[in-house]
């Protein structure tokens, strides 16, 4: 392992974790500008990306340490942050080593000839690809290190994990992962939050303030001219658990009553009984124009009455302030 300019150039595959808690648009930028460097970049939502460097060693002509150096100093002179980042020809060893990077920002590079050496004395749990749950079960049985793993026969890891857990993780401590990086930018979304004063239990006051937040969600798309194809459920619990679950939408929608639809559904499945809930939050995925979206002729007439006043809704609201008129259930609540 080294953290100087030596490195080889095949390290070729770059891992790279931002700070937890950066916002979305500055996870934007940071994706942005890995671009400049690599057309290859994975996103990781929500605080990581994975960038394949062969072509653009190629082209800048510098070692992968360089080009990581570069991505620092763009990043903390644009942006004010500051990445983890680590170098290795495979994904998962680049993504171990990015965990090792100091706290702060640094990068972590490991030369072909040093995997081995990289991951032999690390506990098991800290090779990336090997969650929690198969450490624990490698640990009881008495492999703590990513070298002893790699020294077993890959039966008796398999007696241990299963089968395909178990050729994983031996895959993974031998540094061995064939994924290739992947194109993929971060889809469009929208979100909306809300943080409770206590502690909530009653569910009626959760039912409503998830309305509220789909009302505001959806005035929010509609006024950007966009429409969802997913949304997504977020439950903040007292104890610092948390529950997140996507729903697909039948067709991609802007509209109240197809976004309640869903989110009622995520809440259903959420089984809260009397869960303790501190905050909420509910976003729309993978947002695309509303112009070009084909939109099915209803044969409703409940429906079609519904969008036309939600279309004066939203005129109402453009010229008296947002939240001036919304659902019934909101306003008696309120009152």
């Amino acid at each position: 392992m080294t953290r100087t300019n030596d490195v080889a150039d095949e390290a070729s595959v770059m891992h790279v974790r931002m700070p937890g808690g950066l916002a979305e648009p500055a996870y934007r930028e940071v994706l942005e500008l890995l671009a400049e460097l690599s057309p290859v970049v994975q996103a990781l939502p929500p605080g990581a990306a994975v960038v394949e460097l062969r072509g653009a060693l190629r082209y800048h002509g510098v070692p992968a340490v360089r080009l990581a150096e570069r991505a620092r100093v763009r990043c903390l002179a644009r942006l004010s942050v500051d990445m983890r980042i680590g170098l290795a020809p495979t994904w998962a060893v680049a993504a171990t080593a990015s965990a090792r990077a100091p706290e702060h920002g640094g990068i972590v590079a490991v030369a072909p000839g040093q995997v081995a050496d990289f991951l032999a004395p690390l506990p098991v749990g800290a090779v990336h690809g090997i969650g929690p749950v198969h450490a624990a079960a490698l640990t009881d049985y008495g492999i703590h290190t990513a070298g002893a793993l790699a020294a077993l026969p890959l039966a008796t890891i398999q007696r241990v994990l299963g089968g395909r857990p178990g050729r994983l993780a031996s895959d993974r401590a031998r540094g061995i992962d064939p994924r290739p990086v992947t194109p993929k930018t971060l889809p469009l979304s929208a979100a909306v939050r809300h943080r409770f004063e206590r502690q909530e239990m009653d569910g009626a006051t959760v039912r409503a303030r998830l309305l509220d937040l789909v009302v505001r969600l959806a005035a929010t798309l509609r006024s950007r001219d966009q429409v969802a194809r997913g949304l997504t459920l977020q439950l903040d619990f007292a104890a610092g658990a948390r529950w997140t679950r996507t729903l697909r939408l039948p067709e991609a929608s802007a509209h109240d009553e197809d976004l309640r639809t869903a989110a009622y559904r995520l809440m259903d499945r959420a089984g809260l009984q009397r869960g303790r809930l501190v905050g909420l939050l509910v976003r729309a995925e993978d947002l695309v124009a509303a112009g070009p979206t084909a939109e099915q002729i209803s044969l409703d007439r409940g429906r079609e009455m519904r969008l036309r006043a939600e279309q004066a809704v939203d005129r109402a609201n453009q010229r008296f302030g947002d939240g001036s008129v919304g659902p019934a259930a909101l306003l008696h609540r309120a009152a």
